[in-house]
């Protein structure tokens, strides 16, 4: 029997297959109490309870990725493996198209802007590809916790957690004077406010066949500054845009998600009004879910070509 392939991932993509149960409850035996089979005759878990999403990335991350130590404060988000990574190989290969090949090793800098409680991005980053990270956020716990989760997996030398003291800035007072990044990477907040973060948990839970009563809890978890800001995602990207441009000749790529699809008209008005040479939008896809990277560099082609003459890799 052929194994079905999740449409849409990144050929590079290690998730490719259906989740081996039996191999991630070999390696992290604290998820077996949450795999069921399903009346399909599959084995499975409760994608809506936040244990078992919790434990199933500790296993994803320790069978494929190496990455021993993984654990979060009760309440901050929990993100979902595959599309994470995915992101990580979409913009990897925007680099190559300028360094001749997937870059890889610590002279790649890359910034994280919002890296959480769960430092997802630096920590696959640096295993797929060897990469060396800032990440910012502007909640301290999320950097204390961030920072326990580099060091205890090795990693403090190759991941630095920097806390961002205000909310208006996005990277002052993170990049230095004489700091360059190949790449900035962001997953901004997707709701406008707390209600409409709550309703949009409410659905997916109607989508995974939950009854919501009272307040509902979250399968991904989510802080404020995690889940939603003031204006949400477009505001959000629209002051990244605007803010990218003091930074425009110390980095090569400047990127986020964007979750939802109205949003890039808006996006790419600004990057034009901003002085952005190149902008580029990668589709994403797992499923029946579909999202975006909006990419944007402010160098012309020559200049993006030489950028890698000066770095060490």
């Amino acid at each position: 029997m052929k194994t079905q392939l999740k449409s849409g991932l990144h050929p590079r993509n290690r998730h490719q297959t259906p989740y081996d149960f039996d191999a991630l409850c070999q390696r992290t035996p604290e998820l077996r109490p949450f795999v069921f089979i399903n009346e399909h005759g599959t084995l499975t878990l409760d994608f809506a309870d936040p244990a078992a999403v919790k434990a199933l990335n500790r296993a994803l991350l320790a069978l494929h990725y190496g990455i021993q130590h993984w654990d979060l404060p009760p309440g901050y988000l929990c993100p979902p493996i595959p599309g994470r990574v995915d992101y990580l190989h979409r913009v990897a290969d925007l680099l190559a198209e300028s360094a001749g090949e997937v870059p890889t090793g610590k002279g790649v800098r890359v910034l994280d802007i919002g890296m959480g409680a769960n430092c997802i991005y630096p920590l696959l980053g640096t295993r797929e590809y060897g990469w060396r990270f800032v990440g910012s956020d502007i909640d301290p716990v999320s950097v204390k916790a961030a920072s326990l989760l580099a060091a205890s997996n090795g990693l403090a030398g190759q991941i630095e957690c920097r806390h961002q003291p205000d909310n208006k800035h996005i990277f002052i007072g993170i990049i230095g004077p004489k700091e360059r990044f190949a790449l900035t990477l962001c997953n901004p907040p997707f709701h406008g406010s707390l209600a409409e973060a709550s309703k949009g948990t409410e659905r997916k839970l109607r989508n995974l066949g939950k009854v919501v009563t009272g307040a509902p809890v979250l399968n991904f978890g989510g802080q404020k500054a995690e889940l939603w800001c003031e204006g949400g995602e477009a505001a959000f990207l629209a002051a990244m845009i605007g803010q990218s441009k003091a930074f425009a000749d110390q980095c090569l790529w400047f990127s986020s998600l964007v979750s939802k699809k109205e949003n890039l008209p808006a996006a790419k008005k600004g990057l034009a009004q901003a002085g952005a040479r190149e902008v580029r939008v990668l589709e994403m896809a797992q499923g029946n879910k579909v999202s975006r990277i909006l990419a944007w560099s402010f160098l012309d082609e020559g200049s993006r070509a030489t950028w890698w003459s000066g770095q060490k890799r």
